[in-house]
């Protein structure tokens, strides 16, 4: 019933699952503690297309979680459906300050789809704790135009609660 959600999180793997809860290998004593899923398990699991927002760093961006708070592809490939979660569901894009990323239709590992103005390739691979694939063509990605500007600014969030913080 859900068609887009937009979470966040201390980290990201390859296969899109997202780690809220905490940093360490102690679930008792953890080196840090985070709010953990508050409502995310919930959504990643059964909404439609997932979207994460995040400033992209490779301790952010890692090969292995300290803690799975929230599915993505689990560990790739129909991985996520063989444990019982809506076909057609999951990761849709991670949206980074560098580029924006999807994932694999087969493996379900993470892809660059296209490049933020300012960053490298090699930036945006430097970036991430693990390898990352990359799409046939990768675009620049393009600027919001004047018109979507104006729709977030005046429509969306008119208070600026978010944007312009």
């Amino acid at each position: 019933m859900v068609d887009y959600t937009f979470l966040g999180g201390a980290q990201i793997d390859m296969y899109g699952n997202i780690n809220s809860t905490m940093i360490g290998d102690n679930y008792q004593k953890p080196k840090v503690r985070f709010p953990g899923s508050g409502g995310a398990n919930d959504l990643a699991s059964l909404c439609w297309r997932t979207m994460m927002m995040t400033v992209q760093d490779a301790r952010r961006f890692t090969d292995k979680l300290d803690f799975i708070t929230s599915p993505g592809y689990l560990k790739g490939g129909r991985s996520r459906y063989d444990a019982g979660l809506p076909e057609g569901t999951g990761p849709y894009r991670i949206i980074t300050n560098m580029a924006v990323m999807g994932f694999d239709h087969e493996t379900k590992w993470m892809m660059v789809l296209s490049i933020n103005p300012g960053y490298s390739r090699q930036d945006v691979q430097d970036n991430c704790g693990f390898e990352l694939k990359w799409a046939k063509k990768i675009d620049d990605t393009k600027p919001p135009t004047d018109e979507e500007l104006r729709i977030l600014r005046e429509e969306v969030d008119p208070h600026h609660y978010i944007i312009g913080r």
